[in-house]
């Protein structure tokens, strides 16, 4: 792909994060108005589904290097489109679910090149993109916000502990890595069809995956560092915490139910605190390959970092103690940190210049 192929898929991919911030500014009750009142409701998919599915799949088509694997961004950047559009949930959600398609067939390519337990951890994980979007096609978006936790944290482990392989393990410790994966892959279905009884069993594999990754992942060697390594460790042991935090949150709710408080606490403290605290620590390594565009370190990586954590807490305190501006004000502050990442990151690129 040319350079400005991917940079276009890439500005897709963007867009659909900025419309999915404002719809979720709208449910946080500022006064924003939508384009189409309808993009409330499509937050979650605009950003766990088309999103991640986008930057995701030119991730996985870069790494590749086979043509027909770039119709996994593609698929997901026209579903974003689609949606912003305004030419239906089912017909963005039918995009959104044959990108995602190609995805896990890339990623199952990637299994067959090298079968190793990364590989499969990512397949389990690109599986859970089209499962989410044939949902959202279907009309029920609520029931598909499982399927993007299990489709990012999937994602997210297998590639920390590819990242991570040269760190000697015990059989043990890799057997644990495999059942977490399987059983993080069963329970976000089983969520999404039947929530009282998948919710706790896929809040508890998040809780094992944030201890395994906090107490295996290279992060807790390099966060002794300087310079680019240690922040990569600070924004990765970050999310860990937030990780498990949501897990906490949701466990230990009686009914963890949408539109209740703790639900969206701990859906904020996985999407937010967790995923985007992984987007802003790979950042500086991962756009320079896929847009080759030189992202030299500096301090000022941590303004938007801390930002984001700070944000993400006062809306979970928000949440948990029902008052509204303070959960307000903490999602303008999540996407005030969002802006702040993409301004310091294009700042870094021209100054490389």
């Amino acid at each position: 792909m040319a350079r400005a192929a991917r940079v276009a898929l890439f500005a897709c991919g963007f867009a659909s994060l900025a419309f999915g911030i404002a719809a979720g500014l709208a449910r946080a009750g500022l006064d924003l108005p939508l384009a189409r009142a309808e993009l409330a409701a499509l937050h979650g998919p605009l950003v766990g589904g088309a999103f991640f599915g986008t930057v995701i799949g030119l991730e996985r088509a870069v790494a590749l290097g086979r043509a027909w694997v770039w119709l996994a961004p593609l698929g997901a950047a026209a579903g974003a489109l689609a949606w912003i559009l305004g030419a239906g949930r089912a017909a963005g959600g039918a995009l959104l679910a044959a990108g995602g398609l190609v995805l896990l067939a890339a990623s199952l390519e990637l299994w067959r090149r090298h079968a190793e337990l990364p590989n499969a951890c990512l397949a389990l994980g690109a599986a859970c993109l089209p499962a989410g979007a044939a949902l959202v096609a279907g009309g029920d978006s609520q029931s598909a916000t499982p399927l993007w936790l299990g489709f990012l944290a999937l994602t997210i482990a297998g590639e920390r502990l590819e990242l991570s392989r040269l760190l000697p393990r015990s059989r043990t410790a890799l057997l644990a890595f495999a059942a977490i994966a399987a059983a993080l892959f069963a329970s976000s279905l089983v969520a999404a069809f039947a929530p009282a009884v998948g919710w706790p069993a896929l809040c508890t594999t998040m809780l094992a995956l944030a201890l395994w990754l906090a107490i295996f992942d290279v992060a807790r060697r390099t966060v002794r560092e300087q310079g680019l390594a240690r922040y990569i460790a600070s924004a990765l042991l970050a999310g860990y915490a937030w990780l498990a935090a949501g897990a906490l949150i949701a466990l230990g709710t009686a009914e963890f139910l949408p539109g209740r408080p703790a639900y969206d606490a701990a859906l904020h403290a996985f999407f937010l605190g967790f995923a985007f605290s992984m987007v802003f620590g790979h950042a500086p390594i991962i756009a320079p390959a896929l847009l080759r565009v030189s992202l030299p370190y500096a301090p000022v990586l941590y303004a938007p970092l801390a930002l984001l954590h700070a944000t993400v807490a006062l809306r979970i305190v928000g949440d948990l103690a029902a008052f509204a501006p303070l959960r307000a004000a903490g999602a303008s502050g999540n996407a005030a940190a969002i802006a702040l990442f993409l301004v310091t990151m294009a700042s870094r690129a021209l100054a490389r210049r």
